[in-house]
């Protein structure tokens, strides 16, 4: 179950970081009702996910994803350019998440 709290957190951060861009320094109603839900859920969420997964483990993927996943949205929804080192930062963030998971005995016990 913590693997799914951990995915709807990912996706709840994503969604208002997201609606962060459009409500403009909060001076937009719904973005900004979609910023501060978004961010309640998630970290609920997240709460919810370390109460079985180690803390590190835990932030690591859910940080890691969302900032492969804000940076993927920001170029489709945005035109937000990534160049070349932007694209090796994010492989190297989602491969030092990949490290963890699969090969860290400290932080999958």
């Amino acid at each position: 179950m913590a693997w799914v709290w951990l995915f709807v957190a990912i996706v709840a951060e994503v969604i208002a970081t997201t609606a962060l861009k459009s409500a403009q320094g909060f001076t937009r109603l719904w973005p900004s009702i979609l910023v501060v839900l978004g961010y309640g859920i998630a970290f609920y969420c997240l709460s919810e996910v370390v109460k079985s997964l180690p803390l590190a483990l835990s932030y690591a993927i859910w940080s890691g994803v969302g900032v492969a996943l804000i940076a993927l949205l920001g170029w489709l929804l945005f035109g937000q350019k990534l160049d070349a080192p932007a694209l090796l930062g994010l492989v190297l963030i989602v491969s030092g998440v990949l490290v963890i998971n699969i090969f860290s005995k400290v932080m999958n016990h």
